[in-house]
């Protein structure tokens, strides 16, 4: 990512899933001594990380818990009008799968809760409990990619009410 990125110095980056931080301390230490980087993330376990980890950058990181949809939002308020570079790494990460009481993985016994955001409203636990079949059913083919999601969907709903990962 970086050999692609190939931060200079004084440059602008973002990190839109700014995560552990690994990534974004690549951007700094190739971009130093004054190159800044904006991270975004709503998870705050992953926030905290990436403090830590890009603590001896100082006022060079800027970390924002929040979604990288409000990336322009947050390019306004430090007043940057366009950036170097932008990187957006999708998805789960392995944090999130190894921390069992986050309800990501099907592998040990949790709270069925898969939120990026600990604070959001709506855990999966809602959504499989509260949807009906053919929304559930919907849910399921266009998240999951799975064909048999109307198959998928009635189990869910015969099995209810679920709260677990395994559960699930």
């Amino acid at each position: 990512i970086i050999h692609a990125m190939q931060p200079k110095r004084g440059g602008l980056f973002v990190d839109g899933t700014v995560g552990a931080g690994g990534h974004a301390w690549g951007m700094l230490q190739a971009s130093k001594p004054d190159g800044q980087l904006l991270g975004l993330d709503v998870d705050p376990q992953a926030l905290e990380l990436a403090r830590e980890k890009l603590a001896e950058f100082g006022e060079r990181a800027h970390l924002v818990r929040t979604s990288y949809t409000a990336l322009l939002k947050q390019m306004e308020a430090l007043k940057w009008r366009q950036v170097d570079g932008i990187l957006l790494d999708l998805g789960l990460s392995s944090m999130q799968l190894d921390t069992p009481d986050r309800g990501f993985s099907f592998q040990t016994e949790a709270p069925l809760d898969m939120r990026f955001d600990p604070d959001g409203k709506t855990s999966a636990a809602d959504l499989v409990n509260l949807l009906d079949e053919v929304e559930l059913a919907n849910l399921v083919y266009r998240y999951g990619e799975e064909h048999r999601s109307r198959q998928v969907a009635r189990a869910i709903v015969n099995a209810r009410p679920i709260s677990t990962t395994t559960q699930l």
